[in-house]
């Protein structure tokens, strides 16, 4: 649906990019929140199958993210770091970024995944 591409997995992070879409924008050609949301999940679940291997039942618990500015229309990348791993939990921390400018930072999120046995 969003059609994400996983750009870059290593063992405790990883770059996903959201393409530009037109279904994604709001009016006045923003990134719709909910699309930042499903990016930073989603790249946090890439990071945590690249660090733990294969785990289907790994599960979201916590999504909290923090809109900073505008999305502008474009490719927009998740730049996702773990921060624990451990054998219940695992966290991580995601900047999102337009794919022009990785300095810019749309919004942050920290996204906590149960790992079931």
């Amino acid at each position: 649906m969003f059609g994400l591409q996983i750009e870059e997995v290593g063992a405790q992070h990883s770059r996903v990019r959201l393409p530009a879409k037109s279904a994604v924008l709001r009016a006045g050609g923003t990134v719709a929140g909910p699309t930042l949301m499903t990016l930073a999940d989603t790249a946090t679940y890439v990071t945590i199958l690249g660090a733990i291997g294969c785990n289907p039942a790994a599960f979201t618990t916590s999504l909290h993210i923090n809109f900073l500015r505008k999305a502008p229309p474009g490719d927009l990348y998740a730049h996702t770091r773990l921060l624990k791993v451990g054998r219940s939990l695992a966290v991580g921390e995601v900047r999102i970024t337009p794919a022009s400018d990785d300095a810019v930072v749309v919004a942050t999120a920290t996204v906590t995944y149960s790992l079931p046995n």
